[in-house]
């Protein structure tokens, strides 16, 4: 963790110090936005939201051990006033990343996929030196800043998560840390409502690797169309994954065990081969894992290491095919974190893999953010539901879930179908349903509010049904 002073910190942003006895005061904890979070040492970053101003939290964090409030306004306890909080945010990030002694910089992008695949890199490119990762989704404009003052002085690689939800987005995050390697995974339908098309969102995605340098390496998905043509865009090598002998790193003969955890051989087209045997669930990792080995290998680590690292991969991140495991025999996966067709496919294609000959049950919240696809997408994923031979389908929220039990229950007419207003009405609706043979997905859109649901469930002994 990188530490500053209080008034190093104000030089770097331009701010001013208010209140602050001791100005030589040392950040030794980071910046935290989440008043819940924070710890002695931190520095508190006042943001305002639509419904919440952080600096009305500005006391009780200072109580409770942050040593400054980064802030717009005077807050009556010891503050950093800056103009544009956000762009002090930046100007942090810059100055972190300064310290640090010639870093590799990896920045990756997608429509799905990207907390997964940075969490398999976090566990490859250590092999290399040492590494620091986008903690949790901190893949925005708040933190990235966030993330690269969690660096150490003698980090070597940093793996940089980068969402964009508007165009230029992903270009600020590249001015605040400039990336010498862009891996883009894919353009799906995730916030395909807010940019008005897949074409619009390929062209905010492409931001990446039309920031790297000439020396720089672009990793590309051969097998979507929309990622391959961004080798147009920028003056990096280029380096293609993908699941066929067309790509530069590809991964085929791919098997799945009793519980869904695949195994591939991965390639480097015309050298070499070795076998990877996954610890996580879903066929969809091995595409995660292909691009990981492609940046891996694409910076020096060889073939072999590289495969022993993702076989050893773990599921780091809660929500995302997160597999508990009840005394009982009742298997919950939380993959409540988002949600959308491209991530509800492969997480139904898990399901039917990890069911076997048990009964599989999908508690399935709305999927936001889908504008004007979104009655198309939720009929969509409704004839999946069926299609994947899905036992019990519960669906939770309002219009776009009846849309999606209803394309449902016509695909299959024989297919139990709950209905749930919200997440505080599953547990209930799924009351005397459930049994400890079960095997129920959760998942749903990040508003919804599923992940609670999903750990309810895991908690929650089964006593009837």
């Amino acid at each position: 963790m990188l530490s500053f002073s209080l008034e190093e910190i104000a030089a770097v942003t331009g701010g001013r110090l208010t209140d602050v006895p001791d100005p030589p005061a040392v950040m030794t904890a980071g910046i935290v936005t989440d008043s819940r979070e924070v710890v002695p040492g931190c520095v508190f970053a006042a943001l305002e939201g639509e419904r919440v101003d952080g600096h009305s939290f500005a006391e009780q964090t200072v109580a409770a051990g942050a040593v400054a409030v980064l802030a717009s306004r005077p807050v009556g306890v010891p503050a950093i006033i800056v103009d544009d909080t956000l762009a002090a945010l930046a100007a942090i990030g810059r100055h972190a990343l300064a310290q640090l002694a010639a870093p590799v910089v990896i920045g990756l992008t997608g429509s799905a996929g990207k907390t997964s695949t940075k969490d398999l890199l976090a566990q490859v490119i250590p092999k290399l030196g040492a590494t620091s990762v986008t903690d949790r989704s901190f893949n925005g404009e708040i933190g990235m800043p966030i993330t690269l003052l969690r660096a150490d002085l003698d980090t070597r690689y940093l793996v940089l998560e980068m969402g964009a939800r508007g165009k230029g987005h992903i270009r600020n995050l590249t001015t605040i840390a400039r990336p010498q390697v862009g891996l883009v995974l894919n353009i799906g339908s995730a916030h395909v409502g807010e940019f008005g098309g897949k074409e619009a969102i390929a062209e905010a995605k492409s931001e990446l690797v039309a920031a790297l340098p000439a020396g720089g390496l672009a990793v590309l998905n051969a097998d979507d169309p929309l990622v391959l043509a961004m080798a147009d865009k920028t003056k990096a090598r280029v380096r293609t994954f993908g699941m066929g002998p067309y790509a530069d790193v590809y991964g085929d003969e791919i098997t799945l065990d009793a519980a869904g955890r695949p195994s591939f051989t991965l390639h480097i087209a015309g050298i070499a081969n070795v076998r990877v045997t996954m610890r996580l669930h879903g066929v969809h990792h091995v595409a995660n894992a292909v691009a990981a080995a492609a940046v891996a290998t694409g910076l020096g680590l060889d073939l072999t290491t590289t495969a022993e690292a993702l076989s050893a991969a773990e599921n780091l991140t809660t929500g995302r095919m997160e597999v508990l495991q009840r005394p009982d025999g009742l298997t919950v996966v939380n993959d409540a974190f988002n949600a959308n067709p491209d991530s509800m496919r492969v997480a139904l294609a898990a399901l039917a893999a990890m069911g076997g000959e048990r009964r599989t049950v999908a508690v399935l919240g709305e999927m936001k953010e889908l504008g004007p696809e979104a009655v198309a997408g939720h009929r969509e994923v409704g004839k999946l539901v069926a299609d994947c031979g899905v036992g019990v389908l519960v669906s939770v929220g309002g219009e776009h879930a009846h849309e999606l039990a209803t394309a449902a229950a016509r695909q299959n007419p024989d297919l139990v179908i709950i209905r749930a207003t919200d997440r505080d009405a599953v547990p209930g609706a799924l009351a005397g349903v459930l049994t400890a043979a079960d095997i129920v997905l959760v998942k749903g859109s990040h508003s919804v509010g599923l992940e609670a649901t999903a750990l309810y469930l895991a908690a929650d002994t089964v006593s009837h049904g």
